[in-house]
């Protein structure tokens, strides 16, 4: 019996990671995600709202499925994967009862569209890298406040009594910094401060090169060498698979015996014909 339900819990197992299931998870979650998306038309609800909410329903319980069946066949190896954990939570919040009070969580709902990044080979694997890529962002967003800092006081002292309204305390300082660091509408805010002062330029540009050309780059770069990261590794554990050695081995002990059985065979011969 033992054997029987190990067996169950092994062939369920595969079932549920296996392409077809996977591929027809994928399938509900786009269309659960079409239908949270026609839940917001007041007109779409008001004709086709029950329609709406059984689909949802029948979306929520193929997940709660698909959830069951790996607890079933993995027990606690299941929350040793954070994909797991994160399809569970996610699932767990679309369970809370949506009452009035809970508005926040009836919305939250959406999230199950989230599943599609732990579904999806590709988006893991993205996600994967920025996990991977997470010290060496915390490293530049580290220097970026570092930069910010800097400059804030800076603009404070030199334009704040001029332009209270972008630079007249730190706070505000570091936002109008922000906006120019992503270049949004930056020209109105230099250009009206270098009229009043010729000399500005000299402190927003070699900010704005800092900043927005040369430290925001550098998120780019460690994220790319992230990903470039997993695909070595994918590639060398490609080529040299644990199994390998093994294997090679047996098959280099096989023609060794092949060729000795060879020579054994042409020694007897040449004795015979000595003979």
């Amino acid at each position: 019996m033992k054997t029987e339900s190990w067996y169950s819990r092994a062939v369920i197992g595969r079932f549920i990671v296996s392409k077809p299931v996977q591929n027809v998870v994928i399938v509900v979650i786009l269309v659960n995600a079409a239908i949270l998306g026609l839940e917001t038309s007041a007109a779409v609800t008001a004709a086709i709202g029950d329609a709406l909410h059984l689909l949802d329903k029948i979306c929520l319980a193929v997940f709660v499925v698909e959830i069951v069946l790996k607890l079933y066949a993995q027990r606690l190896r299941f929350f040793t994967d954070a994909w797991n954990v994160f399809d569970f939570l996610v699932v767990g919040v679309a369970l809370v009862p949506g009452a009035d009070g809970l508005a926040v969580l009836r919305a939250l709902r959406v999230l199950r569209v989230l599943r599609l990044i732990s579904v999806v080979p590709a988006l893991r694997r993205v996600v994967d890298a920025l996990v991977r890529a997470v010290p060496g962002i915390a490293s530049i967003a580290a220097l970026l406040t570092i930069v910010f800092y800097v400059g804030a006081v800076m603009a404070t002292m030199l334009f704040g009594a001029g332009f209270p309204q972008y630079f007249g305390d730190l706070g505000t300082s570091l936002f109008s910094l922000f906006q120019i660091m992503t270049l949004d509408n930056w020209s109105v805010i230099t250009r009206e401060i270098t009229a009043a002062n010729p000399w500005a330029p000299a402190f927003f540009v070699p900010f704005v090169l800092v900043s927005a050309l040369t430290v925001l780059n550098l998120f780019i770069a460690v994220i790319v060498d992230a990903m470039q990261g997993l695909d070595d590794d994918r590639v060398d554990a490609g080529k040299k698979p644990l199994h390998e050695p093994a294997r090679e081995h047996g098959e280099v002990m096989g023609e060794l015996r092949s060729l000795q059985e060879q020579v054994r065979r042409l020694t007897d011969a040449l004795e015979a014909d000595r003979r």
